[in-house]
């Protein structure tokens, strides 16, 4: 019987002259504790990423004692060398945190914190903006639930010892083109989203284009496609762009938590963009800082129930 023969290994070392928390900077790349592109083992992470040449397992880890971050991925000759040599951009080597002025106890202590943190700029862009349409007014339950099980039936197993460890890859543009509109149903995602997932994928190219615009022009873009708004897009330049001034205006958590963190006052949009502006061109710094050291208004009374309308399997 002839075997498939094991996709080849390649490896890169990266010494950044600086602290890097690959689990800090990627963290936003997590879709709940049950991603099944995520996995961290013996303090090393494991993820399974689409790649427009097919699915590739990265393994990433830091070397604290040589200050050198280690990776190895398994798949594609090229996507592989593609991601690994974007491997410093993606952790954040072009993030710029000069001219960021804390201004406030917590945002310093956050910065003591989490030194080796960075604004990632993955350039996948599918990987980020179709989880966050799916995401989109819905709880976070519903939107995890919904992005696991579509990776889970339409994505594809890890290459290498990814498959072993049980990671799937999320499903690229072609697959989810073929994903009819019963199934997005099925999988927890209402019309509305799939909709929309169906749009941006039918746009791929030129919405894989993105990191070479501005980032004004690359907002544009976004928003120029029907169910993409001013969250999915900011949400999108978080994780893919590098966008260190993208805030998820329009979130039903954010500006509450914020507003609280700072002043101690619960705040909408309108009194968000106020508090922000003397960040501006950092403002997602400052939001996504509050997250890392867990800043978070308090929590007054039951939770918002899971919803049972869709037909879920």
């Amino acid at each position: 019987m002839s075997t498939v023969p094991a996709p080849p290994t390649r490896s890169r070392v990266w010494h950044p002259g600086r602290p890097v928390d690959v689990l800090a900077t990627w963290g936003t790349l997590r879709r709940g504790a049950g991603d099944p592109a995520w996995l961290v083992s013996g303090g090393v992470l494991w993820r399974a990423l689409a790649t427009p040449l097919g699915a590739v397992t990265l393994r990433v880890g830091v070397d604290a004692r040589h200050e050198r971050v280690v990776a190895r991925a398994w798949g594609p000759a090229e996507s592989v060398d593609r991601l690994l040599d974007a491997l410093p951009r993606m952790l954040g080597a072009d993030d710029d945190p000069a001219g960021f002025e804390p201004r406030h106890p917590v945002l310093e202590r956050a910065l003591r914190l989490h030194p080796g943190w960075r604004v990632p700029a993955t350039g996948l862009v599918l990987e980020a903006m179709v989880p966050a349409v799916i995401e989109q007014k819905v709880t976070g339950q519903e939107a995890f639930g919904g992005q696991r099980r579509l990776v889970r039936k339409h994505g594809t197993p890890a290459p290498g010892p990814g498959a072993g460890l049980g990671l799937v890859a999320p499903p690229g543009a072609d697959r989810l083109r073929s994903v009819a509109s019963w199934e997005w149903l099925q999988l927890g995602v209402s019309p509305q989203r799939a909709d929309t997932v169906m749009r941006v994928v039918h746009l791929a190219d030129r919405l894989e284009e993105l990191p070479q615009l501005t980032r004004a022009a690359a907002r544009r873009r976004m928003t120029a496609v029907a169910g993409v708004g001013v969250w999915t897009a900011a949400e999108t330049a978080q994780r893919a762009l590098g966008d260190p001034d993208a805030v998820s205006f329009g979130d039903y958590h954010v500006a509450r938590n914020i507003g609280w963190a700072l002043t101690g006052v619960e705040v909408d949009d309108t009194g968000l963009a106020e508090l922000l502006d003397p960040y501006r061109g950092h403002r997602y710094r400052v939001q996504r800082l509050l997250e890392l050291v867990g800043v978070r208004r308090p929590r007054r009374g039951p939770r918002m129930a899971p919803r049972h309308h869709l037909p879920t399997r």
